[in-house]
């Protein structure tokens, strides 16, 4: 399966929960929209929780949230991501400007997964109206097999220099074909 999530905002090196949990709201709505449209649509069973042995759930409870991975172990899933980074700024400087690289990406890659535990949460975070299930992109960011970023300059009048233009190209791949995953992955 292949399609293409996007952002627009800051992205800074090494950020907080907080700021995570914000990333991880933008992304949530269009992953939102995609679990409404074909493969998708045709698993709605896995959004709930197991009520047999052997079901499949994508259900996890963390904190206050009940997020929903779509790219997961227990679908035999692994990702790959194409990014594309527009960023204020003349070519080169990714290492002095705004935070490295590195770290950007860091921030970036705990946003597209769930937190392993309540703590990767702020305090004070509780689902919005439309955030139950909350979905996000991977299980863990170990599930990542390929990653490759390009970047260039935004070509727009920012006073932020953290602010990004960002579009994440993912392809979907099932690594054990199982009869719950056909369809999800080539």
């Amino acid at each position: 399966m292949r399609f293409t999530l996007h952002y627009r905002g800051p992205l800074k090196a090494n950020r907080g929960a907080r700021d995570k949990h914000l990333l991880r709201r933008y992304f949530h709505e269009q992953l939102g929209l995609l679990w409404d449209q074909a493969p998708l649509s045709d698993y709605h069973e896995y959004l709930s929780e197991r009520e047999k042995e052997g079901e499949i759930s994508l259900l996890y409870p963390i904190g206050n949230f009940k997020f929903i991975p779509l790219v997961s172990s227990r679908l035999h899933m692994i990702a790959e991501l194409d990014l594309t980074l527009l960023r204020p700024g003349p070519p080169g400087n990714l290492i002095v400007q705004s935070g490295d690289i590195d770290n950007r990406l860091k921030t970036l890659l705990d946003a597209l997964k769930i937190p392993k535990e309540p703590t990767a949460l702020a305090a004070d975070e509780a689902p919005l109206q439309n955030e139950t299930p909350f979905f996000c992109l991977l299980e863990d960011d170990s599930l990542i097999t390929a990653i490759s970023v390009t970047t260039d300059r935004l070509l727009e009048k920012t006073v932020d220099p953290n602010e990004v233009l960002l579009l994440i190209h993912v392809t979907t791949r099932v690594t054990r074909a199982i009869w719950g995953n056909s369809g999800l992955g080539s």
